[in-house]
């Protein structure tokens, strides 16, 4: 089997999208340039913050890596690492002279088993078998020159595209349903399994229970999860055993088409829209957002220049003028704030605040004002502070 027909369809569609942005070609050849120069300096990095993991110093992780290597026909040396973290972390590294770095925690290498490890190490292997990294996606979101809203949300949508077919190329190598969602339980729970017995049942649940009425999310959730890059690892578990049923896995029968919509239904739990709705809804919505947009805007030194271009990518040119009664906008927040409460879910709502974070981030930074001021919007719709604190200093790398 050709192991790029693990890929994701809605992964392919929108990197292919998102390569020809004006924004992401620019960072690309500002990328190429330094590695021209000699600049990026990756793997003297890795030697002086990391331990190399030689053949002889970890002998079943390299067979592990040579295996994954073959069953997603990868040519390329590898250069294993660990770093010392209390953290489940792995990471794909960018090749650098021909070589491709994959760096692991070492509470991970210490606490998953070899199969669970199988999955992570495939899980790297396949960013770099799709071609993730040439979607800069941490250059774009912390460089001086902050993406769009418009950009900012496709690049937050792709990634996590981008992760789940990178799961698909680490269940490939595995293949162990079971050793996959007990993985990532580990990485959603941060328990090794001395204190919690796993149940895939149960962990599958989760998701359903998010599905019920209103969209609410399950018991336990991590609702200030919702929005950031990666999904939130049930999800994740749930596309996988649709993946496990398909066509592309040993013994599974279900064809492309329909692992893609069953993925898309998913992953929708995570998106719910309203920029573009019609509905009473939606509009109550853009109405919030539009008031709440100015309040955060103004709550420091007065609106930017930065703050207007980003008021305006949603709402189009000219939304801010002269003519617009800020005073009276900020005052009819909670009134708003109020209607949306009334119509509408919790994942609903955490979209109007993780976009009102992008305004705040417009000009590189979020005053301590304009965090207040977020902190008041988010409670009034019943969302932690702590999901606020979450996408504004969320890191938007793939791992």
């Amino acid at each position: 089997m050709d192991p790029q027909t693990l890929r994701s369809q809605h992964d392919v569609e929108l990197f292919n999208t998102l390569l020809k942005d004006s924004d992401v070609k620019r960072v690309n050849e500002q990328i190429a340039k330094q590695t021209e120069k000699g600049n990026l300096g990756v793997r003297r990095h890795l030697l002086s913050t990391s331990v190399r993991l030689s053949p002889t110093m970890a002998k079943t992780l390299h067979t592990t890596a040579d295996e994954c290597r073959e069953k997603l026909s990868l040519d390329i040396p590898l250069e294993l690492y660990v770093f010392p973290s209390a953290s489940y972390n792995a990471a794909c590294v960018k090749p650098e002279a021909g070589r491709l770095f994959i760096m692991f925690s070492s509470s991970i290498l210490e606490a998953f088993s070899e199969s669970e490890i199988r999955f992570v190490m495939g899980h790297e292997l396949g960013h770099h078998l799709f071609h993730h990294h040439d979607i800069p996606i941490g250059y774009i979101m912390r460089g001086q020159n902050r993406p769009s809203p418009r950009l900012a949300l496709e690049l937050t949508s792709w990634s996590r595209y981008a992760e789940i077919s990178a799961d698909r190329a680490g269940a490939h190598c595995a293949n162990d349903l079971e050793a996959v969602a007990h993985a990532l339980f580990k990485l959603a729970s941060g328990l090794s399994g001395r204190y919690a017995q796993f149940s895939l049942e149960d962990f599958l649940a989760q998701v359903d229970e998010m599905q019920l009425e209103e969209a609410e999310p399950g018991q336990g959730a991590p609702m200030e999860d919702w929005f950031l890059t990666h999904p939130f690892s049930p999800l994740r578990v749930k596309a996988l055993k649709l993946f496990h049923e398909s066509v592309l896995a040993e013994g599974g029968s279900m064809d492309i088409h329909e692992l893609d919509m069953g993925v898309e239904s998913l992953m929708s739990l995570m998106e719910p829209s309203y920029l573009k709705g019609r509905t009473d809804t939606a509009e109550a919505l853009r109405r919030l957002l539009f008031a709440a947009a100015i309040a955060v805007a103004d709550a420091s030194q007065g609106i930017s220049e930065a703050e207007v271009k980003v008021f305006e990518e949603f709402f189009g040119k000219d939304a801010f003028s002269d003519r617009l009664n800020t005073q009276a906008l900020k005052a009819e927040v909670a009134a708003r704030i109020v209607q949306v409460n009334e119509t509408t879910s919790i994942p609903q709502r955490m979209q109007v605040v993780r976009d009102l974070c992008i305004v705040s981030k417009a000009d590189g930074k979020t005053s301590k004002e304009e965090r207040n001021t977020l902190y008041e919007i988010a409670s009034g719709l019943e969302i932690t502070p702590l999901f606020v604190d979450k996408t504004l200093d969320a890191d938007p790398e793939l791992d």
